[in-house]
């Protein structure tokens, strides 16, 4: 094994917020915090960040003035032990952008494109991580072989604390209340 190839110290040790908090923001690009323990994703396809991209810039653009849609931005789900999430879409009220961490209350919807290696997290694990999190809405966009995504959307029941499956959608994405959205995912 190479000096290159052995992973810093701090990768082995579980992390307070206290501590991540202090990293920089090149220390904590790509990875997440997950019961206390860094989770390192590996680089998401061009086709995988230009779906979340594309979806993400939909979102802003429908969601007014009340609400901005990013890509590449953590939500602190609980402080101890210390779980950061970086979904791939986080829609977020627009008056808490200056406020860091960003928590579940600030957000309305996430979004997570599903790459090889992250099915299991991201149809099983995050789905209860952001519903116990209270976060009112999570879509799932699947890639399929043919290009045109599946996007599955979930509601959040406050009284259990989980989701229950909404609408499922190929290709074209039409919204209500909150906000209104249409986006063609066929021209990806």
């Amino acid at each position: 094994m190479t000096a290159e190839m052995v992973a810093p110290e701090w990768m082995h040790q579980q992390i307070t917020a206290d501590e991540y908090d202090s990293w920089s923001a090149e220390q904590c690009a790509g990875i997440e915090i997950v019961d206390g323990m860094v989770v390192v994703s590996p680089s998401a396809s061009k086709r995988h960040n230009r779906l979340a991209r594309i979806l993400a810039n939909a979102l802003d653009a429908a969601a007014g003035s009340d609400w901005n849609a990013d890509t590449d931005f953590d939500v602190r789900l609980q402080d101890v032990p210390l779980t950061n999430r970086r979904p791939d879409v986080v829609v977020y009220r627009a008056e808490t952008i200056d406020i860091t961490p960003t928590r579940p209350e600030h957000v309305l919807l996430v979004v997570e494109v599903v790459s090889p290696g992250s099915e299991t997290t991201d149809r099983i694990v995050k789905v209860d991580q952001y519903a116990q999190a209270g976060i009112a809405f999570y879509w799932r966009i699947e890639q399929t072989a043919n290009g045109v995504p599946l996007i599955y959307t979930y509601i959040l029941d406050p009284a259990s604390r989980s989701y229950r499956d909404a609408d499922m959608f190929t290709g074209t994405i039409r919204t209500a209340a909150p906000f209104a959205v249409e986006i063609d995912l066929n021209t990806i």
